[in-house]
């Protein structure tokens, strides 16, 4: 499952870097415009509402997971969360996880 989870890692920084990059060199940073442009239909804001859902549920099982063991570098995850969003740190979450069942 390791080679799995880096996999899913690596997929899930080049899927949406490949949209956000080209925004960013045409737009710069420009927050308001990103945020427009997220709202911009109900499709994509559907798909808005799903990341930020889904990145609540994410901080909620990481915090659960750690009660129960020790994740080591688990702050990554939120790190990855807010730099990229859930497609990066949910499999870096579970590669942490099962590096850290591993080493026990």
């Amino acid at each position: 499952m390791r080679y799995v989870y880096i996999a899913l890692c690596v997929a899930g920084v080049a899927a949406p870097y490949y949209f956000f990059v080209p925004f960013v060199l045409e737009h710069g940073l420009n927050l308001s415009l990103f945020m427009r442009q997220l709202m911009a239909t109900p499709v994509s804001s559907f798909f808005g509402a799903d990341v930020v859902v889904s990145s609540v549920a994410l901080w909620a099982f990481i915090a659960y997971e750690r009660r129960k063991r020790p994740v080591r570098l688990w702050w990554l995850c939120i790190v990855a969360n807010l730099a990229v969003g859930v497609s990066l740190a949910l499999p870096l979450f579970l590669l942490l996880r099962h590096s850290s069942e591993q080493a026990n």
